[in-house]
This record gives C-alpha cells, structure tokens and sequence, in this order.
C-alpha cells in the first residue's frame, strides 16, 4: 500500500497522509519522511561544498550476518531489517561506510524524523552552550525562563532536564486517548485541533502543576515535555532560536551533508523532544562525533569534557527507580539525553518511538543509525533484539 501513498491529486481517500494519520501504519512510512509537507519546520542549514565530513567507503557486506529477533529466531541481516520495517541504516567503522541500506521509500539524500533521538542532540547543544558559559546546569530552570516558576518545574534545575529526574505526575503512554499525551500532542502541533481551545507547546508545559511522589533528582521518569522544557531554556540561555544555534554550533560545523529540520508549533516553538528530522548518513556523522569525544571535521564541536561526562556519568539509583528499568529497557544509566546500552562495551545513544536508533561504540570504533517505521511505538522485546544485534554487529567489525 505504501507505493500508493499520497499519489495522485488530489490523492485518493485511502492513500491520503494527514495530521490525523501520519504516526500510524501504513501512512507512516510516508509521513515519516515527509513531516514537512504536515507541520510546519525550522530548517537547520548544513555544511556545503568542501565543508562537509565525507564518508569514505570501506564495505561489508552485513547483509547475511546472522542476528536474532524479538522471538528468538536467527535469520540474515537482510531478512531481520525488512522484517522489523528499517528505513535507513548507515553503519560506520572508523568513520567509513561500511553498510547502508534503504527501504519503504527512505534515500540517502532524504531526512526522516528522529522522534526521541532529538533529545540527544538537544542534549548536545546544551553541552556546547555549558562550555561557553552560556549555560549552568545546576541553575533551576526558572531562571531562564520565569514563565515555569508556578509550574512543577519551578524546583527543578537544567540537569533534572538534562537526566529526566524531574518529578512530574504525568504519564507517558502512547495508547491512552483519555491520558497526558494527546493534549501534548494537539499543543506541539502534530495532532488535529490545536492551539484554538488549547494550548501551545509552552503553554501546555507552563500549565505542568502536578508533582511527581519523589524529590527531584531521585528517580529517573521518562517524561517528553522535560526536554521540550529543556529546548524552551536553551533558546533563553543562547539569546537565539533553536534551530540556528544547532546550525550555527553543531550542524555546519560537524560537516552535515544536508539541511536538518525541527518541527515547531504554531507560535514557532521548536519541538526538541522528538521533531528532529535528519539524513540517516548525517545521523551517522553525528555519531561518529560522539565517538570521536566531540571532534569532527577535524575541530572540537561538542566539548570533550560534555562527552566524557555522558559516557561516565548517570544516576544509576535514579535508572533503577525509573520506569524504564522497570519495563526492561536496554539500559543501565542516563545522562544528558543519553542511554549507556552496554557496560562492557560502553555503548551509548539515543533511542525514539516507533523504531529511531542511535548506536554509538567506542570500544568497537563503530556506529549505527536507524531510522524506521514500525508500526508500534514502543516495543520493548524489539528494542532489547535491537541492541543484542547492534553489539554483534559492532563486535564482527570490530574484530575484522
């Protein structure tokens, strides 16, 4: 059904994409790489010319490697990938491009949404505003933006936003029509009916009153709005908009091939949370970055120290009091908005809904970037699959 999306004009009722529809199966698999023509972006300029990081071939074919899936089953790569509905893979081995494969529409010159890996970029520009002295993490949030102070994030400080251990009562459940979600999602946008008789994005997070059954900076609570509350502070903090800082510090600097996007909501307000969309090769030059200890393009984008942190770092009371740990998740620590995936290795990165995946092995020197249309949004047996396979993956590379 996929090839018969958004064809024809006008396009028939059956292949139509819209607002109401674009996260669900099939229409996401065109929704997810058109978000543009839905909702309305900031775009993040990338590097031209010589400026951007080439990705030099070095290939392997990994497409009958042997991984497991949810089930326990072994099939080839190949099989595995169209099985769980990857988009794009990019995976890099000492910064070269040791496999890419595409799917369900995606290009490598195409972006497709990063849902919450956006965090982890967020996450990095607030270690690059940290280093030029723009940002104190330990700072409460308030002071940056005092619309939050009779809000429940009036006590919380940027790192309680940097590592989700800000105590809130609400609830993050993609399947509930009566819960804290659609509200949410009417405010940043990406749902029908609103602002008009409701909020916008920052008036939905200032609206936040209800607190959480902990302190902040006990537990780790898995909340979105914490890190567009975040975004909210570093456009305060940074004196400019979301989406030029990215370009201006991280994006042009670190040699992305093409313009990035973020959502906004319809008094501009940038969805850092999750509306990140990207090339699934600069995804992987992103990575390559944080692997690198920050530096790309022959420069020090991230600061070193903001890395190292993220790779040592994280509450691991905090995780195992959390909700994640609590369903199974594939992690140990969080910090910054980042997972540690694997003690051992120290594999580390970013993970979104419905099948977005940053990998990032130092041991290994590898990275993968994925980007998916899976039909679920969370899938907890998929995402521990996902993980076992990346190791392995990183592993045979590693050794190679």
């Amino acid at each position: 059904m996929e090839q018969q999306l958004m064809q024809g004009a006008p396009p028939g009722p059956d292949g139509q994409v819209t607002l109401a529809n674009w996260r669900q199966s099939p229409f996401s698999k065109w929704g997810f790489r058109n978000l543009r023509n839905l909702v309305p972006t900031a775009a993040i300029a990338g590097a031209t010319g010589s400026e951007v990081t080439p990705l030099r071939e070095a290939w392997r074919d990994l497409g009958e490697l042997d991984l497991v899936d949810a089930a326990g089953a072994r099939l080839p790569a190949h099989r595995y990938l169209r099985a769980i509905n990857v988009d794009g893979l990019v995976v890099l081995r000492r910064g070269e491009l040791a496999y890419e494969l595409y799917d369900n529409g995606l290009e490598a010159s195409r972006q497709h949404i990063l849902f919450s890996v956006s965090k982890s970029v967020t996450g990095v520009l607030a270690g690059v505003l940290a280093d030029r002295g723009l940002l104190d993490p330990d700072r409460p949030a308030a002071d940056y933006a005092p619309e939050l102070k009779s809000s429940v994030y009036a006590g919380a400080t940027v790192r309680h936003l940097l590592d989700m251990t800000v105590s809130i009562g609400f609830s993050e459940d993609y399947a509930d029509p009566n819960g804290d979600m659609p509200a949410y999602r009417r405010a940043v946008g990406w749902d029908p009916g609103g602002p008009v008789g409701g909020a916008d994005l920052r008036g939905f997070l200032a609206s936040l009153k209800t607190p959480g059954e902990t302190a902040h900076g006990e537990v780790f609570h898995y909340v979105s709005p914490d890190t567009d509350t975040l975004g909210w502070v570093l456009e305060r903090a940074g004196g400019a908009p979301f989406a030029q800082m990215l370009s201006d510090l991280i994006w042009r600097p670190m040699g992305a091939e093409r313009e990035a996007w973020v959502t906004l909501d319809s008094f501009g307000a940038p969805r850092t949370a999750g509306g990140v969309c990207m090339t699934t090769r600069d995804l992987a030059r992103f990575g390559e970055m944080m692997r690198r200890g920050g530096v790309a393009n022959g420069r020090q984008i991230a600061p070193a120290w903001w890395v190292d942190d993220i790779r040592s770092n994280g509450d691991r009371r905090a995780w195992e009091r959390g909700n994640f740990a609590a369903m199974g998740f594939p992690a140990s620590r969080y910090r910054s908005k980042w997972y540690l995936f694997d003690e051992e290795t120290g594999a580390f990165g970013g993970a979104g809904i419905h099948g977005q995946w940053l990998y990032v092995c130092p041991t290994s020197e590898v990275v993968i970037a994925a980007f998916s249309s899976q039909p679920d949004a969370a899938d907890i047996p998929y995402s521990v699959a996902w993980i076992a396979n990346c190791k392995h993956i990183a592993r045979e590379l590693g050794a190679a």
